[in-house]
């Protein structure tokens, strides 16, 4: 006789999905069984299986297609519920929504895992109640904030200062009364809204279900395309009545787990600090492979000489039992030393030359990495033994054995990593601790006693120079003496310098560290702040500072900014850190700064590096948010069926057309999991209904999937979004979030280029997101439909200006040609600061409106594109004679609007020169990501160079007039190139 759980076994696996009136059907089936008097309730039962990952795991979202679990075995097993299931089912959500379970973290046995894991989930928490307690105004502030345009300078240029005109807007609601709404424009200094509303306290919304606080960016963005703006009104209560649902659901976990909490941490034992004595730092090689090479770093900078084992023979098991003993004491170690070891294997050479005899060379061949930490979390030197699952090091990277920029973390890939055993020596019968900063030395007052006061001017003025050379990275040793003994002058009189007097600290002498200096230096501004994030200033007091200056950041300058601070969270050391407490309280205070970190986040989880640290805080910004980890569920759900078509579009097991795509997309499965999420590309659209017979897939390798979708808001028009499979989309969502940055400062000072700086998003593994541009076509297919010959094509300077007057008729081509104006101008500049490469015909666009646009962004810094070992790009940026004969509205003599096209590059320049620090501070950051064309700083040195830092305004734009003049006059060698890769794209028979 079958069992209940028999029974359900069975049932379970023939079933397509499981919700509760499947968990009912089971039921009823089982009441004939003779064993089901011994059953309990039906909701003290939960569905389990074995996943892909040979982990039981417990279904409690039982709204789940098995389709979408997809168990290692089509066997589901009912059984009884254990502990809390409210928590299980956060837990299982969360372990869903972040891509790995959180099992996962509880069997690292990591004690630092487990108080980060507590900590954040008490901060993040709490920040939840606090959040619950907002007023409904407050409280749509966070779920819903504002977008604004960016306003201008006071200290506008020229005759460009826009007239501060008012827009009036007839707002209707149900009760039929009318609200006069009036927006300043964006001339003024900032943009206000006067309604006058009933006393009922109403609300202006867009739509009865879009993101209410959206206003002035959606009547902004219908007014710049002509649109008429369409809004509601509710009452506050309604929105009152939302944020109630929002908090009874975080209440409820919140109350099982009061439950259950766990004691308080006993206090701390009595430390024996690190303070004094002239024991030198040593470790123990145990085990390992080959030859070792070990440096202590603090940072970049190597704090004493490299030290290196005894070769081995070459064997499966090689084994040392060897004391390496580094030229420094331990009382002199700074707090962030980090030990890097190197494995490699020593080569030997053999050469012939002309004459007989042979020359033998040695060659050091890098096997792996991997780096520890002196001091554990708890501010311990660390004693006995650590295994060291190492990484495989780059086979071609040759000239730097140790890796001091890599990360602290262990390979998870314990199989397949080589192993290294090492022993830290017990110096102290007792641990001994890094001291806390107030048992350092106090702040002695600078004393010019010693110098005369001749030769202390002469200093001042020797210092200046040294501070007002902005490419100054290295220093020589004089230079570096100055430096340190001017210390309390460059507070005083650089504050902004804090980095160069860092650079040049002798961290490994306790006397010497300038630690004690922060305590009194000025906050700097947060754009100069954020060069202090480097892996060159590990020193928690340092970043401890920097967190302090970058928290006057407001909520969209935070946003600007944010792709970068999550990078450079693969340098923190530790796992509780003052810059991963920042970012989930600020994303705990706005719910699009919480959107876009997770994205940012999610996006990385699978690299071995940081999938533990980014999992931990994914982890605690849903326990933080509860009600957000269903949006973005919804949004992680769409996806996943993206990714399933592009995998099934791809496979070449047969020829997939269109049709066949958009029969996929109408499967009940699929129109439910791609309709009705907010857009990841931005929170403030909703992707309502998808369209399938508007669906396509993009005809070039990675077959991008091209999803259409209706939305309400729009008027009828749709809104569009392109998925990638197989691309790593973040270069091209750095270089976009660069030219937004532009466009943000130029409007700053009045200059609207009308730039279209689409949306981009890496969503995962070589995964994400794109914009689509509506109504828009590329300078190729424009001119291969305006000739019958690819050959031809390029070279036909009227196609351009025909298409804009097919596109705009009568009065509208005027603007239109200002909008090409305006917008080419932008992009000649922004493209070559960047120094954007592969700019070919294909990758650039043109919108009816008249805005031209680049995309796909391959290439930058330099990196052109090469064929046969030839440069094909041989102009600083694309302006071509076709280009030129529509700036010029088809007029050869029309040199006046010309010569204002060319005053808006010049003018843009310089804005862009003037903010030089902050975009290469922020390239910098991006060396973490690991780039292919981004990786040192090295790298950074093409944009130092076209934003001329050091020079002066004169030299600079004197420099880009000549730049201006070979674009224009090279601008042939573009043709070819564009006429070549015509030819070969061109279809037709």
């Amino acid at each position: 006789m079958n069992s209940p759980v028999a029974l359900v076994a069975k049932r379970a696996s023939v079933t397509l999905s499981f919700d509760k009136k499947e968990e009912q059907m089971v039921w009823k089936n089982a009441k004939s069984e003779a064993l089901f008097s011994a059953l309990g309730d039906p909701d003290a039962y939960v569905f389990t299986c074995i996943n892909q990952t040979a982990e039981r795991e417990e279904l409690e979202e039982e709204s789940r297609r098995i389709s979408d679990v997809r168990p290692f075995m089509c066997v589901l097993r009912l059984v009884a519920r254990e502990g809390d299931r409210v928590e299980k089912l956060t837990n299982a959500q969360i372990s869903l929504l972040i891509g790995k379970g959180l099992h996962e973290f509880e069997a690292q046995k990591n004690h630092e895992v487990n108080e980060f894991r507590t900590k954040m989930r008490a901060f993040c928490e709490e920040k939840a109640l606090e959040r619950q307690l907002l007023p409904w105004r407050l409280w749509m502030e966070y779920s819903f904030p504002c977008d604004l345009e960016p306003c201008c300078s006071p200290h506008e240029e020229g005759n460009n200062k826009k007239k501060n005109t008012k827009i009036f807007v007839n707002i209707k609601f149900e009760a039929s009364e009318v609200s006069g709404f009036s927006l300043g424009s964006c001339g003024s200094e900032q943009c206000t809204a006067e309604s006058h509303t009933s006393r009922d306290e109403r609300v202006p919304l867009i739509h009865s279900n879009a993101p209410f606080f959206c206003v002035f960016q959606y009547m902004f963005s219908c007014l710049r395309n002509g649109q008429a703006p369409q809004l509601t009104m509710v009452h506050h209560s309604t929105i009152s009545k939302y944020q109630e649902e929002q908090g009874r659901m975080s209440n409820q976990l919140f109350q099982s787990r009061s439950l259950s909490r766990p004691p308080p941490l006993p206090l701390k034992k009595v430390r024996q600090q690190v303070v004094s004595g002239n024991t030198k730092m040593s470790i123990h090689i145990v085990v390992t492979e080959l030859v070792v090479q070990a440096g202590l770093f603090h940072g970049s900078e190597l704090l004493c000489k490299v030290v290196t084992s005894s070769e081995v023979t070459v064997r499966s098991e090689p084994l040392w039992d060897q004391k390496l003993e580094f030229d420094i004491s331990v009382s002199d170690l700074p707090r962030m030393s980090r030990l890097c070891f190197a494995l490699y294997a020593v080569i030997e050479k053999t050469k012939k030359p002309r004459g007989t005899k042979k020359k033998n060379k040695r060659a050091d061949c890098p096997i792996a990495w991997v780096n520890t930490m002196v001091f554990d979390y708890k501010d311990q030197l660390k004693t006995g033994e650590f295994l060291l699952s190492a990484w495989p090091s780059v086979p071609d990277d040759k000239s730097d054995l140790l890796n001091p920029m890599g990360t602290v973390e262990k390979n998870p890939n314990v199989d397949s990593a080589a192993g290294l055993l090492i022993r830290f020596p017990n110096i102290r019968p007792h641990p001994l601790y890094y001291p806390p900063l107030d048992k350092k030395n106090g702040d002695a007052s600078a004393s010019n006693g010693d110098f005369a006061l001749l030769v202390f001017r002469l200093q001042l003025l020797r210092l200046k120079e040294i501070m007002d050379n902005k490419n100054y990275t290295e220093f020589f040793e004089d230079e570096k003496e100055l430096l340190w003994k001017l210390r309390y002058e460059v507070r005083e009189r650089y504050p902004e310098s804090l980095s160069k007097l860092l650079l040049i600290t002798k961290w490994n002498k306790r006397e010497e560290v300038v630690l004690v200096l922060l305590r009194n230096w000025p906050d700097l501004p947060a754009i100069q702040a954020l060069e202090l994030l480097d892996y060159s200033f590990p020193d928690p007091s340092v970043r401890s500072f920097t967190i302090r200056c970058l928290k006057k950041l407001s909520d969209p300058e935070l946003l600007q900014c944010l792709i970068q601070l999550v990078q450079v969270l693969k340098y923190e050391s530790y796992l509780d850190c003052d810059l991963t407490t920042f970012l989930l309280e600020r994303a705990l205070s706005n719910q699009r700064i919480g959107h876009f970190l997770f994205w940012h986040l999610r996006s990385e989880i699978h690299v071995s590096s940081v999938g533990l640290r980014f999992g931990l805080i994914l982890e605690a910004y849903c326990r933080g948010n509860i009600h957000h980890i269903k949006l973005l569920t919804k949004q992680n759900e769409a996806l996943t069926k993206m990714k399933a078509l592009s995998d099934i579009v791809k496979s070449g097991s047969h020829k997939m057309t269109v049709d066949d795509l958009k029969l996929c997309i109408r499967q009940e499965s699929y129109m439910e999991a791609l309709s009705d999420l907010l857009s990841p590309l931005n929170p403030s659209i909703i992707l309502t209904q998808i369209c399938a017979d508007k669906c396509r897939f993009m005809d070039s390798k990675m077959k991008p999937l091209w999803m259409m979708y209706r939305n309400p808001c729009f008027q009828g028009e749709m809104v569009g979004i392109i998925f990638k499979n197989g691309d790593d989309l973040r270069q091209d969502m750095l270089t976009l979030q660069m030219i937004h940055l532009m466009e943000n400062l130029w409007k700053k000072e009045g200059l609207d280029l009308r730039m279209i700086p689409y949306g981009c998003l890496s969503t995962g593994n070589k995964m994400g997101l794109i914009e689509v541009v509506k109504n828009s076509d590329t300078i190729a297919n424009i001119q291969r439909n305006s000739s019958n010959s690819a050959a031809t094509a390029a070279f036909n300077k009227d196609a351009l200006l025909n298409w804009l007057k097919s596109k705009n008729p009568g009065d509208r081509l005027e603007q239109a040609i200002e909008e090409f104006t305006l917008s080419c101008a932008g992009y000649c500049v922004a493209t070559y600061v960047l120094g954007i490469g592969d700019r070919h015909n294909d990758n650039i666009m043109i919108r009816e409106t008249g805005q031209l646009f680049h995309i796909d962004f391959g290439h930058f810094l330099g990196n052109f594109k090469r064929k046969l070992g030839i440069n094909r790009e041989r102009v600083p940026f694309i302006l071509t004679y076709d280009f030129v004969h529509v700036i010029q509205q088809g007029r050869t003599n029309n040199s006046e609007k010309f010569e204002r096209f060319r005053e808006y590059c010049e003018w843009a320049y310089k804005i862009l020169c003037h903010n030089g620090i902050l975009f290469v501070n922020l390239f910098a950051m991006m060396k973490a990501a690991g780039l292919p064309e981004l990786t040192s700083s090295k790298d950074i040195q093409y944009l130092k160079d076209s934003l001329a830092l050091g020079k002066s305004e004169e030299e600079a734009l004197k420099n880009f007039k000549v730049k201006f003049n070979e674009a224009l006059r090279e601008s042939w060698k573009t043709k070819v190139n564009w006429m070549m890769h015509s030819l070969a794209k061109d279809n037709r028979p």
